[in-house]
């Protein structure tokens, strides 16, 4: 069950119409895309929220203590999108989310795998699993609608940590987008590849087709938020990955990479 809650002087006409629709049409005014509260995950189902908006002055951090990250892992969002005015799902007992995760303890398909990555796309949450056990998870944001994340089997075949994009920018500026931590497990036919590497979460699938995952030293060093990074879960993946190659910076074809599997709603092979 799902409860919208609004501030104290909000009118009763207004509240009635406003809980008259599903949670899935909430959406930020002028904006195609959904608020936090909009999007629906398989892993909500057993959890209690309630749509709380950030005030004035407050910052994840001071709304929510030290619970502030595990609210941004089960909204699938970074500090630089939840400022005020962002509503968030907030459960009802946040010690439920504690080291929230979707992700399955266990995956036979990676038991003869050393190092086997599982992305869920319809969770928006990615696995990193040894020998078939979980060693750790982090929420992730895949391809937009008209931009898909490919789906199937696919190995880590190539490795950089300070990859750009060749073809978008910052926004608002002609810097080349940082895909910081960069771990390659696709190329189609015309040169195209797909990459898993740090970037923005905004709480939604907001990519060109690859795979991102928090970089809040990526997002201080260009947009100047936030002040002390801590979120850092495209560099951890990726010197996981290439462990025990040490990282010189470069581009580098990687031999035996992790395999990934990635998969949606019509892939959900055990």
């Amino acid at each position: 069950m799902v409860r919208y809650r609004f501030p104290p002087r909000a009118l009763l006409p207004v509240l009635l119409v406003v809980l008259s629709y599903p949670a899935d049409t909430f959406a930020v005014p002028g904006r195609t895309h959904p608020t936090p509260c909009g999007v629906q995950y398989p892993g909500d189902s057993g959890v209690e929220w309630d749509c709380i908006l950030l005030r004035k002055g407050e910052s994840p951090e001071k709304r929510f203590g030290d619970r502030w990250k595990d609210v941004l892992r089960f909204n699938r969002i970074d500090r630089r999108h939840a400022y005020p005015g962002v509503s968030l799902k907030v459960p009802r007992r946040l010690e439920e989310i504690a080291d929230f995760t979707p992700m399955p303890a266990e995956y036979p398909a990676g038991d003869n795998e050393a190092k086997w990555i599982l992305i869920d796309l319809d969770e928006q949450f990615l696995g990193a699993y040894e020998h078939g056990v979980l060693i750790y998870s982090a929420p992730i944001t895949s391809g937009e609608r008209g931009r898909k994340t490919p789906e199937g089997d696919f190995r880590v075949g190539a490795y950089h940590s300070t990859h750009r994009s060749t073809e978008y920018c910052i926004e608002g500026t002609d810097i080349p987008y940082p895909m910081t931590w960069g771990l390659r497990f696709h190329v189609v036919p015309g040169g195209v590849s797909y990459w898993i590497h740090g970037r923005d979460l905004p709480g939604y699938r907001a990519s060109h087709g690859c795979v991102g995952l928090y970089d809040e030293s990526m997002q201080k060093k260009h947009y100047g938020v936030p002040r002390f990074p801590e979120l850092e879960d495209a560099r951890r993946l990726f010197e996981w990955a290439i462990a025990p190659i040490p990282d010189d910076g470069k581009f580098h074809l990687l031999r035996d990479g992790p395999g990934v599997r990635i998969m949606g709603s019509g892939n959900r092979r055990k």
